[in-house]
């Protein structure tokens, strides 16, 4: 099958669509940034694109068939499409499906989806021209961005196949990271989201090693980072912390408020059985332990975590122990997803497979329990003082929506400021709260 002419000869216009996490969101942010330098302008619609880019994420099976559908719409609505990310580790199976594709390639393979869109739709401009800002091009809204600190991961647990898609852990140098920070805080944004696969690993691969940032020589290592980057005007917060014994140390910045009082731990069940099941990294046998003490070192601590429930082999046993555990934990955010197979993840042999209607129960069962916690936590930050990020102005309510530093962009709660709508988004606020729900938060400027 002929693949359809370039749409534009004198500006080639890229098209994306980019799935999955906001680790593959900064990868997508690459890309752009690399075409942008180019003279590549970019499409928000099929029909204005010279080429579409599909960044893919392949983490389930349900993400599988989400990418493949987004492939199909990109090839009905526009026929030139180039695949990239997780998904693309597979690619038999993007090209069984749609084989006038134009290229498939894996995650992080900056450099080879670059010369695809050059394949495709050749640069017509002389790319030292200097067409991209310091800090890159972004998709997120100008006050936060995501800050990637390592790809990769060096844990293998049974029901996970992102180290055979990513690799394992590969850490970027210090200085490399703090500049970006740095350019990132000089455009004007007032958050960094921290992320990898497995953030408090971060250095280890590279024994640690110190890199000069500004003159100074500074190690690779979760702590110095986090010191570092909490020097910056910024909010930062930390996403994907294993709770390796060495994360203790970073509780007194917390306190300190050189970071925001917020841990982002992936724990995923508490039964030591299933966790043994799940060949989970660190020591979570006295987990509840180690959160009484963070919070003895810093009170307003909050802690967003995600669990599986119907994992292969959960008896009834172990879901009451898991929320037992969450109502002593008092996690202040929780997301909680049931159990999917995923093609080559090592669980899929584990077994008895738990039925689906006793993963939707245990599902509803658990979220109301953490409703409840959530209730009674944000409840008493009834009358305090905060601050607020303000994320969008919404006028048909009459209200400005930020965030709390206990709340990450798009998967906790909100603060909603009524009458706000003279705010702009970016700003920071200090607000009185008046209210509270079971996840958001209602206040007032002072």
């Amino acid at each position: 099958m002929n693949q359809p002419l370039p749409k534009s000869k004198l500006v080639p216009k890229v098209g994306l669509v980019s799935l999955g996490c906001p680790k593959a969101l900064v990868d997508s942010e690459r890309i752009l940034s690399q075409l942008r330098a180019e003279g590549y302008t970019f499409s928000q619609d099929y029909d204005g694109a010279d080429v579409v880019i599909v960044n893919t994420c392949g983490f389930l099976d349900s993400a599988k068939a989400e990418s493949l559908a987004a492939i199909g719409e990109a090839m009905k609505e526009n026929g030139r499409v180039i695949v990239t990310g997780c998904m693309g580790a597979e690619a038999r199976q993007i090209t069984d499906a749609y084989p006038d594709v134009l290229a498939v390639t894996g995650p992080q393979q900056y450099e080879a989806v670059v010369k695809a869109v050059h394949a495709a739709v050749p640069p017509v401009h002389d790319p030292k021209l200097d067409l991209v800002p310091p800090q890159g091009l972004r998709l997120t809204p100008r006050h936060y961005a995501y800050l990637k600190i390592s790809e990769g991961c060096n844990n293998r647990c049974s029901f996970c196949i992102i180290p055979s898609l990513r690799g394992d852990l590969a850490s970027r140098p210090a200085a490399s990271v703090l500049y970006e920070a740095e350019r990132l805080v000089k455009s004007g944004v007032k958050e960094l989201l921290v992320i990898s696969q497995d953030t408090s690993a971060y250095g280890l691969d590279l024994k640690y090693a110190t890199s000069k940032y500004r003159g100074r020589d500074v190690r690779a290592r979760f702590f110095d980072l986090v010191r570092e980057l909490g020097n910056f005007d910024a909010w930062v917060r930390l996403h994907y912390v294993y709770p390796y014994p060495h994360v203790d140390d970073i509780l007194p910045l917390m306190a300190e408020g050189k970071i925001l009082p917020y841990l982002d731990i992936p724990f995923q069940h508490a039964s030591p059985r299933v966790l043994k099941a799940m060949r989970r990294p660190a020591n979570q046998e006295k987990a509840l332990d180690r959160i009484a003490s963070w919070r003895r070192v810093c009170p307003d601590l909050a802690i967003r975590s995600s669990f599986i429930v119907g994992f292969p082999g959960e008896t009834e046993e172990d879901f009451t122990y898991l929320l037992e555990w969450l109502k002593e934990a008092r996690l202040e955010r929780v997301g909680c997803f049931k159990y999917e197979p995923v093609a080559g993840a090592t669980s899929n042999a584990l077994g008895p497979h738990v039925p689906d209607e006793v993963k939707e129960e245990r599902w509803h069962r658990l979220m109301q329990v953490q409703q409840e916690v959530s209730a009674g936590i944000f409840a008493a930050k009834v009358g305090r003082e905060i601050d607020v990020l303000i994320d969008e102005i919404d006028m048909e309510n009459d209200e400005a929506v930020g965030r709390s530093p206990w709340d990450a962009p798009e998967i906790d709660g909100n603060v909603f400021l009524p009458g706000g709508t003279a705010l702009r988004p970016g700003d920071m606020v200090r607000a009185r709260i008046i209210a509270a729900e079971e996840y958001d938060l209602i206040g007032e400027a002072v």
